[in-house]
């Protein structure tokens, strides 16, 4: 069925008026942003989802939510994956092979407290099929430990760079690739970063010119973007 679904399908949940239609048009399903959506809310787009052979996928998601969804699906006999860290929820329909990948993407994160942001990016791009390696705590403060991972990165379609503070790590990482690096800033630093303006900032005017901008915090942002230029560089060369 999912097949044959129309560009334009909405399916009408009362106060949810869910498009079917997301992945024909722009590659993937619907996201759900799980902030001021109450659990039986997202459970009831989840299942929809899952009746029209979808792929759910939700952020923001607290642990009670987190915990609601869990037992319920698990009692409907579906497979998921929650992500505490991240606050991400994904529901399985495995609406194509498990083991088809869709590119490579890789996340650096600045610090180990930028964690959150950086797994959100890592759970997105996973949800959207690509292959995903995670490196963190490899900020400027020590430049010697990103060198050290450059094997790991080089080859990637796409990355994400997480960082608080001055946000300097994508710049840095964008000296070293030949692929977009998607800079995300975080609201991690003290007084004078502003909540992350100071990062949002300082990456806004990279010298790097390979380096791209998201919002700050917006670690599902960045994933997804990463997700669709990996699929998109995997389509052409086959």
């Amino acid at each position: 069925m999912a097949n044959h679904l129309h560009a334009h399908s909405i399916a009408d949940l009362d106060e949810v008026q869910l498009d079917l239609g997301r992945r024909e048009r722009c590659g993937f399903p619907e996201v759900i942003y799980g902030e001021g959506k109450t659990k039986e809310t997202i459970l009831k787009i989840f299942c929809s989802l899952k009746d029209h052979g979808l792929d759910g996928f939700a952020t923001r998601v607290d642990a009670e939510k987190g915990q609601f969804l869990e037992q319920e699906l698990q009692r409907l006999g579906y497979s998921f994956q929650y992500n505490p860290v991240a606050r991400t929820f994904r529901l399985v329909s495995f609406s194509e092979p498990p083991t088809v990948l869709r590119g490579k993407v890789a996340v650096i994160s600045a610090g180990t407290s930028d964690a959150p942001i950086a797994e959100e990016a890592r759970e997105t791009a996973l949800w959207t099929g690509a292959e995903v390696t995670l490196i963190q705590d490899v900020g400027v403060a020590g430049p010697h430990r990103l060198q050290a991972k450059l094997p790991e990165f080089q080859d990637a379609d796409a990355i994400v760079v997480v960082a608080g503070m001055e946000g300097a790590l994508p710049s840095v990482v964008g000296g070293f690739v030949a692929c977009p690096v998607i800079a995300v800033p975080t609201s991690i630093g003290y007084g004078a970063s502003f909540g992350g303006l100071a990062a949002l900032l300082g990456m806004l005017n990279s010298c790097a010119s390979n380096v791209t901008v998201v919002n700050i915090d917006a670690g599902f942002k960045a994933g997804y973007v990463a997700g669709l230029i990996a699929k998109r560089r995997t389509k052409n060369e086959k």
